[in-house]
């Protein structure tokens, strides 16, 4: 089945372009069956691009799928305009009292930052213990994952002695995960971050299951049963050009940054990248998504009634 978007988004054509089925509201409306409803709480800058990238796996699925996408509630964007943010976007408290049955929240550009003094961390304190109550699975990403470990489980990043950029190798730690269904036993992931989890600081009887981790670059995913979430340090979701745009974005800013590993053939920033990683980016969110068909009420209103 396709992912339901609003009409008029940018993304509609690119995945169509890319033949990623999409449906109209019409159409959705015509089949007798309830779609999965999915969130997106967008963090980052580039706020198109990253719904593409989401999207593009999401509507990978066989299921019907309405995404909703989700802004925090008293934030200006710097990089995209009001008017498209009130075009396609919803304020995280206009619709705190809706519930899903995936909710998703990305990485944002602000690792540099102690959690505390990020503007808006009391509202991301209130939606990540609102995940608990409306939303029967969630993912972290990156930036967001960080925060949800630091937030449910009290564990400190540790910073970097440099930034990790690069196309890493990583290795499957628990090959019987539902979520790792088809995945390879050592596959190659986009990271990008200053900020490492360490292992040993896990804490124990915490539930955390360490799912994906990497010799190169420490730990990638964690299962976390207890809240009903993954934690995903790395990028997944990246298209081929993600990293290079970043690198070229900090060059030009005059941060002079190291040109990401692994990732240009070559080792030449003139050659063109390659998706190495694709196929297992469409493998997590198919499994994902899978999950929580498998596991979610029909009735949308009981998600976390009880404690799954």
């Amino acid at each position: 089945m396709p992912i339901r978007i609003p009409n008029d988004l940018p993304a509609k054509k690119i995945l169509l372009d890319e033949g990623i089925a999409v449906m109209d509201s019409t159409r959705a409306q015509r089949q007798d069956i309830r779609p999965l409803q999915i969130g997106l709480l967008n963090l980052m800058p580039n706020k198109q691009r990253t719904e593409t990238q989401f999207a593009r796996l999401i509507g990978s699925t066989p299921l019907q799928i309405d995404l909703t996408l989700v802004r925090i509630s008293d934030h200006a964007s710097k990089n995209t305009s009001e008017e498209y943010l009130k075009s396609f976007y919803q304020r995280w408290e206009d619709m705190r009292a809706q519930k899903f049955d995936g909710f998703i929240i990305t990485g944002a550009p602000i690792a540099h930052l102690p959690f505390e003094e990020v503007r808006y961390w009391p509202e991301m304190v209130e939606i990540m213990d609102w995940t608990q109550t409306n939303v029967h699975s969630s993912m972290f990403i990156c930036w967001g994952a960080q925060a949800a470990l630091h937030h449910f489980h009290q564990i400190k990043r540790k910073k970097r002695a440099k930034k990790a950029v690069g196309v890493f190798r990583h290795q499957v730690c628990s090959k019987n995960s539902p979520y790792l269904h088809g995945f390879s036993d050592d596959l190659a992931i986009p990271v990008s971050r200053s900020n490492d989890i360490d292992v040993s600081s896990l804490p124990k009887n915490s539930g955390l299951k360490i799912l994906i981790d990497s010799d190169e670059v420490g730990l990638c995913m964690l299962d976390d049963p207890d809240h009903r979430a993954l934690h995903m340090l790395n990028h997944l979701e990246y298209d081929n050009k993600s990293l290079g745009d970043e690198f070229e974005r900090d060059k030009n800013a005059g941060l002079n940054p190291e040109q990401p590993l692994f990732y240009y053939p070559d080792d030449n920033s003139d050659n063109e990248p390659q998706n190495r990683w694709r196929s297992h980016g469409f493998l997590l969110f198919q499994n994902w998504i899978n999950q929580i068909y498998q596991t979610t009420p029909f009735d949308l209103s009981k998600v976390n009634a009880t404690k799954s």
